[in-house]
């Protein structure tokens, strides 16, 4: 066996983690110095754990026991801490041996397992984490199965492996249970991982929103300042925890600020009351936040909201300070939003959160928003609440060090008090996993995203981004194929939360239009066609519509089943003398709003132009109706501070009944106004006004006009929030708005029956993995190789994929002589970087049919374009004549596994008209991706001609995709041109580069990202 001296010690098997309950740890290889604290860990230890351990009583370690668990050679003999504070609190350990359970070098490929567990923190998911990490460390060694003896009665120790989700074997043996663990990855130990981390993750982001206790480091002794603003906020908002002040300059005699207590430090606040500070917002200067976080680490503050700047957005000095910042707070289980962040809100009821730098808290409501941004945050708030559109929580990370969108779409994915998320991201750190969680998320909410910073190049200071090589568009159709609805502007994203949140999603693409603008009519119908829709004959009600004549034509347009969806158009009354009636705007609103009510649940949207009132009263929603029955995996509301997320509203909030209408309670004042601030809009309160978001709808069980769930049935949102009926002030707002949703609709449509991966018996896959094994290791080298042309074709093969061979030309002889040997007819072409795929430039001679052709066109090649050497003629054979097209797949660090496909020549190149989807691609997705070009009409027919074998396109995408994905050493794949025929295809050229695999962080144990 080898010495520690033999390996360096493995830094790149540390990692950051979070824990069950939402704190977060460090992994990290045991070293010869970690002696006292193996000691100081194992006296912690209760006696029953260490039987456990042990099987018999061994109350210490023995000198000899100290240096065997700290003395490894990271290779066969390997450990592993959890440590907390730099302490650890977990170990797990590793012993190689062969076939008679002896100690053992490689080849042996099996070794003996054994965990730790402080008792303090069992019960946190340590070693169901750290199995995951000490497998991987495993399987980077060449150890394929871990065996355990574990005591029947540690029923905790045998569910951490039964749980895992890896192939196992047991059985019973001299009292005591073998378990045998095959540490090849499953389906379901990726599955069980994804769950652990998912629940991980909204678990940390949980309590950062629902604290129950708040100090905000930084409250200045006299008014102004950021610290005191926040406290304002927090104060303004009725946050219903205890809320802190901190200041290290207080005077003696000072014990309040704003009257909540004050003190010099948390550890004071500790103290004094004995109780914990769950979240802190700092708000000091970037040099003394060190000292902060250590204050906080030390006295079990959860979690961080740093307000500082002058971290990695000034520069590597403060991208360091950053660095250091994560490091700190993590080692203590601390979670950051931050630095240089704007803060977070929180509108449960049973929170009331505010803090953040937003004077005033936005409405309760069910939308998510997460940006990196301050500035754009000030601005999405001011434009949802002008547009009723109330919030669940809100959030601006700044330069996301740490919690990122990631995190919170774990958190809202099963959050039952948001039903739509918006998103500004500036950066994506690990877009696969974005991607992945994004996904998820869609399928049972809206996910709407505008990305910011996509063509500078570069990422905004102070995020820590993947380098990617492939186009932004490449990018956004990704996102777009994992269900996220992915808009250009802050405008659209404003636009799209207020349909989203208040209406039912489209069955389909057919709009029904009506309004008192013939004009207005006919500018939505150009902007339905332009955004793909169907929309029916407008209908104009004249300019001489009363209100009554709209409720009556709305109800109409919703009860006729060719329509899925409904734009009205207004223009103000105008009177004799000229002037627009008062309170037109109002009065509208009262009608749709009653035309609604009874009709059919579809979305509604409104263009007005100039009509006094009309935003602001359709913006008003009555109440917030109950939760929707169907917004997503939780089923639980308005978690209290430090409640579980599955606590229920009237648990939360034991002063109401049970049963009460969460929507009652949410925001109101004394003086029964809103959130906002605002009441019930004149002329709303009739019953022929009353909408099913009412409180009277509410409490008579009229909540009926919809609930969320599949396209046609309901909104994504609460039917509360769809008392509001969204207003626009141009059609092309509000169309563009609508054909999002309806894609949206489609795509949850076709993601409830999602397709496969076929599987080909022709397919070779070990023979492939062999071929490549052998073309790398003739290649050494990160760069990695691009195969020459036979290699290339070799290793297709071994998927199925012919190319058809070329012979080279290098002088009309060898051109005439391939020519006899292919048969004739034949082609004749350059191959020259230059003109490779330019058949425009000249560059290709077809349908050759004897020598005398063949000699002609060489001749005529070398004459125009160059000397052979210039042009390296081939000769190929001819194939029956059809649509030529381009097939690609490319590894990108960023992104991961994509194929792309597109049709072949420059001007598909100069549009950009090329369809991506990600790697492994289903039945499903092959039929999308060529059938999602501008040029797929050609594939079909077009203007008379032959449609081609798109089944056979098809099964040549899957077929890319598969090798793809199968091996990751494959980086690109380039297939130009392939000739699709009325009747099978042919591969006409074919490129393949091989490198050594980049890592795949997505399929891994679970890790927080690192800089």
């Amino acid at each position: 066996m080898q010495t520690p001296s033999d390996h360096a010690y493995p830094d790149h098997w540390e990692a950051d983690v979070v824990l069950r309950d939402g704190g977060t740890a460090h992994i990290r290889p045991i070293t010869t110095e970690d002696a006292e604290r193996l000691v100081s860990f194992y006296e912690q230890v209760s006696d029953e754990s260490k039987y456990y351990r042990f099987f018999a009583p061994y109350p210490r370690l023995s000198a000899k026991d100290v240096h065997r668990f700290t003395h490894h050679d990271y290779v066969d003999r390997v450990g592993l801490a959890v440590t907390v504070g730099g302490e650890f609190i977990a170990t797990v350990r590793y012993d190689r041996i062969n076939a008679d359970g002896m100690p053992a070098s490689a080849p042996a490929d099996e070794a003996e397992v054994a965990f730790l567990v402080q008792d303090a923190h069992q019960g946190r998911g340590v070693a169901s984490t750290l199995l995951e990490h000490i497998a991987a460390v495993a399987r980077e060694r060449g150890i394929r199965r871990f065996a355990a003896e574990v005591l029947p009665a540690n029923n905790k120790m045998i569910k951490v492996f039964t749980d895992a989700g890896y192939t196992q074997r047991r059985s019973f043996e001299e009292g005591s249970v073998h378990l045998t663990l095959d540490l090849e990855p499953t389906a379901r130990s990726l599955a069980v991982q994804r769950a652990r981390e998912q629940r991980a993750e909204a678990r940390s982001v949980q309590r950062l929103l629902a604290p129950r206790s708040v100090a905000v480091i930084g409250a200045g002794r006299a008014p102004g300042g950021v610290g005191r603003a926040v406290l304002r906020n927090l104060l303004d908002a009725g946050y219903t925890g205890r809320t802190y002040a901190v200041n290290r300059s207080l005077v003696l005699d000072m014990h309040e600020i704003d009257g909540v207590p004050a003190h010099r430090s948390v550890g004071e606040i500790v103290a004094e009351t004995g109780e914990p500070v769950d979240l802190a917002v700092v708000a000091v200067p970037a040099e003394r936040v060190p000292d902060v976080v250590a204050d906080c680490g030390e006295h079990g503050v959860q979690g961080l909201v740093v307000l500082a700047a002058g971290y990695a957005e000034s520069g590597p000095e403060g991208l360091e300070r950053q660095r250091e910042l994560v490091r700190q707070a993590r080692s203590y289980g601390m979670r950051i939003i931050g630095p240089n962040a704007f803060g977070i809100i929180n509108t449960a009821n049973g929170v009331r959160l505010n803090a953040s730098l937003a004077p005033e808290s936005p409405a309760r409501g069910r939308t998510g928003l997460f940006t990196q941004s301050g500035a754009i945050g000030i601005a999405l708030l001011s434009g949802l609440h002008r547009r009723g559109t109330g919030l669940s929580s809100f959030i601006s990370a700044g330069n996301r060090a740490d919690v990122s969108g990631n995190d919170f779409l774990q958190y809202w994915y099963e959050d039952p008090d948001t039903d739509v998320v918006l998103l500004y991201l500036e950066s994506i750190g690990n877009p696969r996993k974005f991607t992945r969680l994004a996904r998820r998320t869609a399928a049972v909410k809206p996910v709407v995203v505008v990305k910011g910073a996509r063509h500078s190049g570069s990422a905004p200071p102070g995020h820590a981004v993947p380098t990617t090589r492939v186009p932004y568009a490449t990018v956004s159709e990704v996102l777009r194929q994992a269900g996220v609805i992915r808009v250009d502007t802050v405008t659209e994203l404003v636009d799209a939360g207020a349909l989203l949140a208040s209406q039912p999603l489209p069955a389909g693409p057919r709009v029904a239009i009506l309004g008192n603008s013939e004009s207005l009519g006919l500018l939505t119908y150009d902007a339905c066609l332009t955004e793909g829709l169907r929309p029916l004959r407008p209908r104009d009600l004249t300019t001489a519509a009363t209100p009554d004549d709209f409720c009556d034509a709305l109800a109409g347009a919703l009860r006729d089943d060719a329509c899925d969806a409904v734009v009205v158009n207004a223009i103000p009354w105008v009177g004799e003398n000229g002037a627009t009636e008062s309170g037109d705007g109002e009065v509208l609103a009262a009608a749709l709003r009653a035309a609604t009510a009874s009709a059919p649940a579809k979305p509604v949207l409104v263009v007005h132009v100039e009509l006094g009132g009309l935003a602001d009263a359709l913006a008003a929603a009555s109440s917030s109706a109950p939760a929707s029955p169907h917004r997503g995996p939780g089923a639980a509301a308005d978690p209290g501070p430090g409640a579980d997320p599955g606590a229920t509203a009237a648990n939360a909030s034991p002063d109401l009944a049970p049963g009460t209408d969460p929507g009652l309670r949410a925001g109101n004042r004394a003086d029964g106004t809103g959130a906002a601030g605002r009441g019930p809009a004149p002329g709303l309160g009739g019953p022929a006004a009353r909408g099913p978001g009412s409180a009277a709808g509410a409490g008579t069980g009229a909540l009926a006009t919809a609930t969320a769930g599949p396209p046609g049935e309901g909104p994504p949102a609460a039917r509360g929030e769809a008392a509001r009926i969204p207003a626009y002030p141009a059609a092309e707002h509000a169309v563009r708005a609508l054909a999002e949703a309806v894609r949206y609709a489609q795509w949850r449509r076709d993601a409830a029956e999602p397709g496969r991966v076929p599987e080909y018996d022709d397919i070779d896959e070990g023979g492939a993995a062999e071929l490549i094994r052998g073309l790398l290791g003739a290649a050494p080298g990160e760069r990695g190789v691009t195969l020459p042309e036979n290699d290339a074709r070799r290793l297709l093969e071994r998927y199925g994929i012919t190319v058809l061979p070329t012979l080279p030309a290098p002088d009309a002889d060898a051109a005439a002589a391939a020519a006899a040997r292919l048969g004739y007819p034949v082609a004749l072409k350059t191959t020259a970087p230059h003109l490779r795929h330019r058949p425009d430039l000249g560059g290709v001679r077809l349908d050759l049919a004897d020598e005398r052709q063949v000699r002609q066109a060489y001749a005529e090649l070398t004459e125009s374009l160059g000397k052979p050497e210039e042009l390296q003629p081939v000769v190929q054979s001819m194939v029956p004549r059809g649509v030529d097209t381009v097939v690609r797949a490319a590894i990108d660090p960023a992104v991961g596994a994509v194929l792309s496909f597109g049709l072949a020549g420059p001007a598909t190149e100069l549009l950009g008209d090329t369809a991506h989807r990600l790697v492994p691609a289903t039945d499903r997705d092959a039929a999308q991706l060529i059938r999602s070009v501008r040029t797929a009409p050609l594939l079909f027919g077009w203007r008379g001609s032959a449609p081609v074998d798109t089944a056979a396109l098809e099964e040549l995408l899957l077929r890319v995709s598969r090798l793809v994905d199968d091996h990751p050493e494959v980086v690109g794949v380039g297939l130009e041109p392939v000739v699709v025929a009325q009747h099978g295809l042919s591969v006409l050229g074919a490129s393949v580069r091989l490198a050594p695999p980049p890592p795949r962080t997505d399929l891994g144990p679970r890790t927080l990202p690192s800089y």
